[in-house]
């Protein structure tokens, strides 16, 4: 398979095993749902009958005053009393394997690629860390619903892009389906691409 540069031209090699796949909607579907449910944080925690703060005492005798009977101050149907089923702590991850996380990438990749979403660059730098600077490069290249990927992402473009809204530059190692899915383009280097390649033909 085969891919244009362009900024260069030049035309690039590129494994059709990892960047020509059928797209997989169930698999992606379930990989994605394990990122999102792995993202909730689970911490909502409410206090049981046991656990409130209060006297064990019985607050009347059982019989003879006229009242519904009681046993404890702690109850849920008194205010202040414990929560029937309370909440606790849970915890959301679902285990994904491997081979299923890597062939969800292959399959976001090869449908972004087959869409025209992935622009390729022999290199992207900038000289100085200015917002203005990375926006009128970007302008020349592509829209700025932009995600760049470096193998290693450097100074200037991470104090450029931090401030902007839609753009965002990451590393090569820090990709995830999800990420992948919020852009309207994928900007990658060269460099970048191949790192890629390698941890997809694992």
């Amino acid at each position: 398979m085969e891919l244009i540069l362009k900024d260069t031209k030049e035309v690039i090699k590129i494994s059709s095993k990892i960047f020509n796949c059928d797209f997989n909607e169930i698999l992606v579907n379930q990989v994605l749902k394990s990122y999102y449910c792995t993202q909730r944080q689970g911490t909502k925690s409410q206090k049981s009958k046991a656990e409130v703060s209060g006297s064990g005492k019985k607050p009347w005798r059982q019989k003879g005053t006229g009242r519904s009977r009681a046993g404890s101050l702690r109850s849920p149907i008194w205010r202040s009393g414990g929560v029937t089923f309370a909440a606790k702590p849970k915890d959301y991850f679902q285990k994904i394997n491997k081979k299923m996380y890597r062939g969800a990438l292959k399959c976001i990749l090869s449908k972004l690629i087959r869409e025209n979403c992935i622009i390729v660059l022999k290199k992207f730098t900038i000289k100085f860390p200015r917002t203005k600077v990375l926006l009128k490069k970007l302008s020349t290249i592509c829209t700025k619903n932009v995600m760049i990927i470096k193998k290693v992402i450097d100074k200037n473009i991470f104090l450029a892009s931090r401030n902007l809204y839609k753009i965002t530059a990451i590393s090569v190692n820090s990709i995830n389906p999800l990420i992948l899915l919020n852009y309207k383009k994928i900007l990658i280097t060269l460099k970048a691409l191949k790192r890629l390649e390698e941890i997809l033909s694992c």
